[in-house]
């Protein structure tokens, strides 16, 4: 733990409000309480896609990201209702002002979570577990909703803490637990480590942190590339990031490593498709728009090329996202072609990012491209 000892005393709270979106259209309207809801696009038409699902819609399977007509299929009976952001900007701005009652180093990641840093709070407190019921009640009590919390020495434990006890939860996990902590946490939960990640490290025998714990530095860079230092220094506590109030964001987007070489432009065509929704969530999720829309392609050899194509006005529909996507993936010539990855992103947000940023006081933080 010695690469860590000078932040041994940094207090970090990650702060997630639960269910957000669904949770203020049920606090809005009594009839939606304890009901199956789904906020997002309608499932009627070309349908849309969950931004959020209440707790009663998760039981049933229903995620973000998904189309609404998969929610539907998988829950019959649930109601889906337009998102409403000018209500949900102005309760998130409420809750950035409970925040800043204790500290202003605070780093949205988007409407409904951030970092706070309160090694030094403003009313001398000390505790950042006090710190955090203190945030928690007055989100209750000023604002009728619930909030769950993580409290530790660093950003990336203090992230997976506050999903342990979800909803209405708060965990500490201070510095004599982190390695216990991190050697028990499953691999999919590590920062960067996706479906097929994952599934390469379990059939090395990777499983925990504990397992990756075993593996030199040299190994994990070696099979995961750079990535893999930052596993081994996040399996023994370290995560030296600061908590940053000021970060603009670039760029969104997404990609997906797939299992298996595309090697037909339908293959890629259904991919692409995928990952547009989660792009398209992301965008409204952060409220951003992009005059620039990007593809990523690598093929088999690891070769890399990336294609984009600029519009007049910022755009984040996803018919419009996909269809570019595809249109540039056609572009490239896709005979006799291996692809392993793809990716989208939207860039150029301008001036329209500067306006939110008055408007909000929020900007995304540095967890847009990477949701762990």
């Amino acid at each position: 733990m010695t690469e860590q000892s000078s932040n041994i005393h940094r207090k970090i709270i990650h702060i997630d409000m639960d269910a957000f979106y669904a949770s203020v259209e049920q606090r809005d309207f009594p009839e939606y309480r304890g009901k199956p809801l789904v906020v997002g696009g309608l499932p009627e038409g070309r349908g849309g896609v969950v931004a959020t699902a209440s707790y009663e819609a998760r039981k049933f399977g229903i995620r973000s990201a998904m189309s609404s007509k998969k929610a539907l299929q998988l829950c019959p009976h649930a109601l889906f209702v337009r998102p409403r952001f000018n209500v949900y900007r102005e309760v998130s701005q409420h809750i950035r002002e409970i925040f800043s009652r204790y500290t202003d180093l605070i780093e949205p990641l988007s409407l409904d979570e951030a970092f706070l840093d309160v090694t030094n709070d403003k009313q001398d407190i000390g505790s950042a577990i006090e710190i955090a019921k203190l945030i928690k009640q007055a989100i209750k009590d000023e604002l009728q909703l619930t909030a769950s919390a993580g409290v530790s020495i660093n950003k990336f434990v203090a992230k997976i803490a506050s999903d342990i006890n979800k909803p209405d939860g708060l965990k500490f996990i201070g510095p004599s637990s982190i390695e216990n902590f991190m050697e028990q946490l499953p691999v999919e939960k590590f920062f960067g480590v996706g479906k097929v990640t994952a599934q390469k490290m379990k059939q090395m025998g990777l499983h925990t942190g504990a397992d990756l714990k075993r593996l030199e530095e040299s190994e994990l860079t070696r099979h995961f590339g750079k990535v893999g230092r930052f596993y081994y220094q996040i399996v023994r506590g370290i995560d030296n990031r600061e908590v940053q109030p000021h970060r603009e964001t670039k760029s969104l987007g997404a990609e997906d490593t797939f299992a298996y070489d595309l090697t037909t432009l339908e293959e890629m065509e259904t991919e692409l498709d995928k990952i547009a929704v989660t792009v398209h969530n992301r965008l409204l999720k952060y409220e951003l728009k992009g005059r620039t829309i990007t593809l990523k392609v690598k093929y088999h050899d690891f070769k890399q090329i990336t294609r984009n194509q600029s519009f007049p006005t910022p755009v984040n529909d996803l018919e419009t996202i996909s269809n570019t996507a595809k249109q540039l993936m056609a572009a490239t010539g896709v005979d006799d072609v291996k692809v392993r990855l793809l990716g989208i992103s939207l860039s150029n947000f301008g001036e329209l990012q500067a306006k939110q940023r008055d408007d909000k006081e929020l900007g995304p933080g540095d967890q847009l491209e990477l949701e762990l």
